[in-house]
Formats: structure tokens, sequence, C-alpha cells
């Protein structure tokens, strides 16, 4: 990854996939001379996934993309007097409506920002992806994996709403501290969401998020805490919300063996994403996301545990997972993974949604 990428930490869902956090390299560098550095970095993924649905009482085979798209990303970093300037474009593919568009495809740009690094710490500017839940879904230990059933499009959600938000890729402006004994601390102003639509619809201050994050090598025991939140605030002539929420997490490996444990509450929001939606209330929502890994060799075996409990999204849902990882060479990635999913209706506690999944996929980064 070019200077400028590593420096943004978890800044890139793939890049933490494939071992950034921990300092490995997955970019192929296009030039690098007289201080500037190009770099291109790629993840592609195919899933065969054969899915049980109880409530609709069908079995579906299918080949889609994992959780995390297919994405192409291009970086760039330059040392000018003192500092060193960078930006990074990222484009995500699905594959998932070949049938439904032959010969074309959706394609989104989640990340489009410069950033600016310096002695003072880090400065973004632009599109990425937000800092509440920021940590809770990059440190997934089955970020690579398949997950939940999602949207009707056949996106598959891992464990969004089933233990953590989304962390919506926004217009921003943030900042980043240099990293101080451990801990690092982002705050920035986001795009703000128009939760009370309407014509006197208000967003008199933008969306306030930040996260705290410490790192350690204890012994040998490699320790990862976090602590983040947002806060926003909308109103019309007859309605105000409030949205807030806090989430949290701490990740210890020792060896082959990594525990994580996170956890989310809110207010004022659904807790899939937030959006420009009319929400007529502030209800809370929570939700804990429990998990454990073993390395040995080539091999990472996955176990996974979550649930959401939502009033405003009027849900609850939860999803256990396990799954096996085998490493081919460093580029290439073989996943086996079993889900099941089940979803209540929380007013009427009618069964929404019980699946039972197996995915069977490969992975190749450079």
């Amino acid at each position: 990854m070019s200077k400028q990428l590593r420096k943004t930490g978890m800044g890139l869902a793939v890049a933490a996939a494939i071992g950034v956090c921990t300092g490995t390299q997955a970019a192929v560098t296009i030039y690098d001379q007289d201080d500037t550095e190009f770099s291109v970095d790629g993840y592609f993924n195919a899933f065969y996934v054969n899915r049980d649905d109880k409530v609709a009482d069908v079995r579906n085979s299918d080949v889609k993309m994992g959780f995390l798209p297919n994405t192409i990303g291009f970086n760039f970093s330059k040392e000018m007097g003192g500092l060193t300037l960078g930006g990074r474009s990222s484009f995500w593919s699905t594959i998932n409506d070949s049938l439904q568009s032959p010969t074309d495809t959706s394609i989104d740009v989640r990340q489009l920002y410069a950033t600016v690094d310096g002695g003072f710490g880090q400065v973004l500017i632009g599109k990425d992806f937000g800092l509440y839940a920021r940590s809770n879904i990059f440190l997934d230990e089955l970020l690579m994996g398949f997950g939940s059933p999602g949207a009707a499009t056949g996106v598959s959600f891992g464990n969004i709403r089933a233990g953590y938000p989304y962390p919506n890729p926004s217009a921003q402006m943030t900042y980043r501290t240099p990293d101080i004994g451990g801990f690092q601390f982002a705050g920035g102003i986001l795009e703000p969401a128009d939760t009370t639509p309407g014509a006197s619809s208000e967003q008199s201050m933008p969306r306030f998020e930040a996260e705290l994050t410490y790192s350690a090598d204890l012994n040998g025991l490699m320790v990862t805490g976090w602590l983040n939140g947002r806060y926003q605030s909308s109103e019309n002539a007859t309605t105000e919300i409030d949205s807030q929420g806090i989430g949290y997490g701490l990740k210890a490996a020792l060896a082959g063996l990594s525990v994580t444990a996170s956890g989310f509450s809110s207010k004022g929001d659904v807790p899939v994403l937030i959006s420009d939606a009319a929400l007529a209330s502030e209800e809370d929502a929570s939700g804990y996301l429990v998990q454990a890994s073993y390395t040995l060799g080539a091999n990472r075996l996955v176990l996974s545990y979550g649930e959401t409990d939502s009033d405003q999204g009027d849900f609850e849902s939860e999803n256990t997972s396990v799954a096996v990882f085998h490493d081919i060479n460093s580029h290439l990635k073989l996943v086996a993974e079993y889900n099941l999913f089940e979803q209540v209706v929380k007013s009427t506690s009618m069964t929404a949604v019980d699946a039972n999944t197996l995915a069977l996929g490969a992975i190749v980064t450079f």
C-alpha cells in the first residue's frame, strides 16, 4: 500500500480484510519515483450459495459474491514540503445481477477522497466509510465470508443487523491524530441524513462522528480496543429526530487464537444504515457480536454469533456462522461457511426470515 494508505489505519475495508491493519501489503505499485507513488489493489470473489428459506419453503442455488463486493482501488501519494498528499478512489461492483443486467453491472464508488498527512496527523476530505461502527465491521472475523441474507438484490449482509450497523460511505471532513502510545483518535463532520423529510425539513448542523482506538502488543498478546459514536439532528415543522449511537469492542489475539467481542447502542435510527428516510419517533436499538477464531498453518476456523434488537426497525435478529478459510497462497483463499439467520417482527412475533445458507467460495487479492 501507499504511504498515505498505511497512515489511514482502517480506512479501507478490503485492505483491512486482507491484512493492512496487521502490516501486510497487498497492492501493485505502478509508479514510485520522485517522492510520488501510484498503486492499484484488487479484491475478487465468487461463492456457490445453497440457501434453505424455511419461511418461503424453497431452496435455491446461486453463484454470488460474498459480503465484500469485487473491488478495484487506485491509490496516490506525493511528498511535498514536509507533507504527504494522498488520494484514493475505489470502485465496488456486484456479480449478482448477471441475469438481470447481462451486459451491464452495478458499480458504486464508496471511496473518493484526498488526504494530507504530517506531524500533526491526517486530514481526509471526500467520501469514505463513516467512523461510527467502523471497527465493529472492519474487524469482523467473517468480513471475507458470506454472511446473512440481505437485500432483495441478493447482496449478503454479513453481520449487519445481526451485531452491528453499516458505517455508510459518506461525504466528510475528518481529522486523525498520530498514533500516541497505541491510541489514535478520529473525529469528523459528515453529511447529515434527512430523517424528517418535507418542505420545511432542515439539518442545521452536520453529522458528527468519532472513534478512539487502542492497539498494543502485551508480551505477545495483541490487543485492539475501540469506542466510536455518532450524533445528528433533523427537524421539520412538527418533528425533531435526534439520531445517536455508540459502538465499542475488544479484540485479543495470542498465537493462533483470536477472540473478538463488540456491540452498539443507538437511538433514532434503524440499525442497518443511516439514510434520507422519514422516522416518526426516536426508538432504541442495540446489538452485540462475539467471535472466536483459531489459525493453524494455512487454515483459519471461525465461530460467530450476533444479535440485534431494534424498536425503530421493529425486528429482532440473530445470526450464527461457522467458517473455514484456507490459504492456497498469499493471494488466493478458499472459504467454506454455514450460516443460520433468523429475524422476527417484534410487533407481531411473526418470523420474517428463517434461512440456512451454505456458501463455498474463492477469493483472489492483489
